[in-house]
This record gives structure tokens, C-alpha cells and sequence, in this order.
């Protein structure tokens, strides 16, 4: 009665996993991730992710931002693709092109680029064939 036997997926990540780059890190690199992001930090590279990224206010991503949803509130000075919904915060910027399903940009946000509007498919134009096909999958 109490000997269920309960298998453990290892390739499973828990549903409140975070990746966390503080304040006052660097990261010189491109970053990979499949759940969630929180960038406070410097990334000198490209970010793929294949969950949510959150780039807070001192956030700085130095590169091209890939990801399934994404919450900007410092800059990116790179392209930015999200295969679904991108919100651009008040305190944003962001140098470079947008390729993203769904488009919220609010007041005082700075994008200094071209926007394409994707369907349901995931962004073509931005993302490496690789990130694609993952992108894909989800």
C-alpha cells in the first residue's frame, strides 16, 4: 500500500528552477538553458532559452537574446527572438531586431531595430537552425 513504486525523470527540471546571473557578475559566453532565467548581470554572448528570461533593470545582455517568453526591464544590445510573447518594460532598451509571435512595449521603452511578427511557428530569421528545431519541439 505504501510501496508505489515512484520513478524520477533526471532530465526533468522542477517547475520553480530558476538560473540566476546577479548583479555585478559577468559572463563572458554564450549561456544555454531549458527552464527559467533571471539576468541582474553583464552576458557578453548570445542567451538561448527555452523557457522565460527576465533581464531586470541593471541587466545587460551583449549579444542576441533567444527565448520562448521574455520580460525586459534593462538592455539588450543585440537581436531579441521569442518564439511567443516579448514585453518590453519601461526602463528597456534594446539595439537591435525583434522577431516574436506577441508584442507588448510599454511606455518609455527604447528599441532602436526592425519587428517582425511571427505566427505560431518559431522565429526563423534570428535563431541558429539548431535553437530552431529546439524551439520547435517545445
Amino acid at each position: 500500500m505504501f510501496t508505489k513504486n515512484k520513478t524520477r525523470d533526471l532530465n526533468s527540471h522542477p517547475a520553480a528552477s530558476v538560473s540566476t546571473v546577479a548583479a555585478g557578475t559577468t559572463v563572458n559566453g554564450d549561456i544555454e538553458s531549458d527552464s527559467d532565467m533571471r539576468i541582474d548581470g553583464n552576458i557578453i554572448g548570445h542567451v538561448y532559452c527555452k523557457a522565460k528570461v527576465v533581464l531586470g533593470e541593471s541587466g545587460i545582455v551583449q549579444g542576441d537574446l533567444y527565448a520562448h517568453n521574455a520580460d525586459v526591464f534593462g538592455t539588450v544590445n543585440g537581436n531579441v527572438s521569442c518564439k511567443d510573447m516579448l514585453c518590453l518594460k519601461s526602463k528597456s532598451t534594446i539595439n537591435g531586431n525583434i522577431e516574436t509571435a506577441r508584442l507588448q512595449i510599454d511606455a518609455n521603452a527604447v528599441f532602436n531595430g526592425q519587428c517582425k511578427m511571427t505566427s505560431d511557428q518559431a522565429p526563423q530569421i534570428l535563431a541558429p537552425k539548431a535553437t530552431q528545431m529546439e524551439l520547435q519541439e517545445n
